[in-house]
């Protein structure tokens, strides 16, 4: 990270940790915080700081989570920054957090990066009466507001320098995920039958994901049928009552899912006939989305962009076909820690990168969507 730092002309990077305390779901660690340091923190702050060639973690010295004055016997406390076990353990240089705003005090007008995704400036970072902002948002919020001398930025590319690329550990990571998730579809699929509604489907997948060893999902199971199948997930997840539905002969079922297994997560697709047989024209539709798909894969080799992968797959599309198929930015996602893996899509590919093959077919017209999705990984020879 210090040398990917010093290509992208950056003093400090901030990276925080996932807030301590749960509103529902399971503590989660954040995806950056997780990569270089390995630690389920709470409420933490890694710091590399190229100054000095130094990485700090400011942690706090006791784990609220644990403390409750009330309830001493059911709450009896842990220590985070106070316990030297973790320092030895990780190799990671852990400070109490009550040194972090004398650190932040002595940066000056340090040019500070902070991951902000693809497009994120922190000029454009601004309270909303909606707030929906990421830790890393909120963060830049506190800075401009406690720091305005300090040259916010946006860390973005350092970060997708060093993780765009997985290592030989990631990638059996990666695939192991991807393993239980093929096995999860194919229990689910199982259930198919007439009359079987879309939740129930989902809440076999699930079941799958978590008898293969997963401990959570990395997003919501897509799993739809029927007039359903023909309207992307933004659209169906936008309504909290349309997943209830009902699949009958002569439908088509999709399944769009992963699960996710030591921080790792999938991302597969698949579509099944709700009879047990494709019609010629759902068959039609598929083939030419696995012609489609093979193409893609078929181009992807080390020193191409996806925009020149992107040309592939527009001109394996039939002239026909073409207002039916995405093939834009939509036909694949880095994937690894997330299904969003930060990557720069310009830049020739590596051995190493994980992404997904998912060119979509919607065809309103005639009423018929399906839809393949790979995990695949790029090596020396493709």
């Amino acid at each position: 990270m210090l040398s990917a730092m010093a290509d992208a002309d950056l003093d400090v990077v901030l990276v925080p940790s996932a807030q301590g305390t749960s509103h529902g779901p399971s503590f989660r660690q954040l995806d950056d915080f997780h990569y270089w340091t390995g630690l389920e923190l709470p409420s933490s702050m890694l710091v590399f700081d190229r100054r000095d060639e130094s990485s700090t973690v400011f942690a706090p010295g006791r784990d609220a989570r644990f403390e409750n004055p009330g309830r001493r016997n059911d709450f009896p406390g842990r220590p985070l920054a106070d316990d030297p076990s973790i320092s030895a353990m990780s190799g990671v240089t852990i400070v109490d957090f009550e040194h972090l705003d004398e650190f932040l005090s002595e940066l000056g007008d340090a040019k500070v990066g902070v991951n902000l995704g693809r497009f994120g400036d922190p000029a454009s970072v601004a309270p909303s009466m909606f707030p929906d902002a990421t830790p890393e948002e909120g963060m830049v919020l506190f800075l401009k507001e406690s720091r305005p001398n300090l040259n916010l930025t946006n860390a973005f590319w350092a970060v997708a320098e060093v993780r765009g690329v997985k290592s030989e550990r990631e990638l059996a990571m990666v695939r192991r995920a991807a393993q239980v998730t093929e096995r999860a579809i194919e229990q689910a699929a199982r259930k198919i039958v007439p009359g079987i509604d879309e939740r129930t489907l989902e809440g076999w997948f699930e079941f799958g994901c978590k008898e293969g060893g997963a401990q959570r999902i990395p997003f919501h199971p897509i799993v739809k049928s029927g007039r359903n199948s023909l309207w992307p997930w933004r659209v169906l997840a936008s309504h909290y009552d349309r997943r209830n539905r009902e699949m009958w002969p002569g439908e088509l079922v999709i399944f769009d899912v992963g699960c996710e297994l030591d921080h790792f997560v999938s991302d597969v697709g698949r579509t099944f006939p709700v009879s047990g047989t494709f019609t010629d024209e759902q068959r039609y539709a598929l083939a030419l989305q696995e012609r489609v798909s093979a193409a893609i894969i078929g181009a992807i080799r080390p020193g191409v962009t996806l925009w020149e992968v992107q040309s592939v797959a527009q001109a394996a599309i039939p002239e026909s076909a073409k207002k039916y198929m995405q093939t834009g930015s939509f036909f694949s996602h880095h994937i690894g820690l997330s299904t969003s893996e930060p990557v720069i899509t310009d830049e020739p590919l590596k051995p190493g990168m994980v992404f997904t093959v998912e060119p979509w077919y919607y065809n309103h017209d005639d009423q018929v969507s399906v839809f393949l999705e790979d995990v695949v990984v790029v090596t020396e020879t493709g």
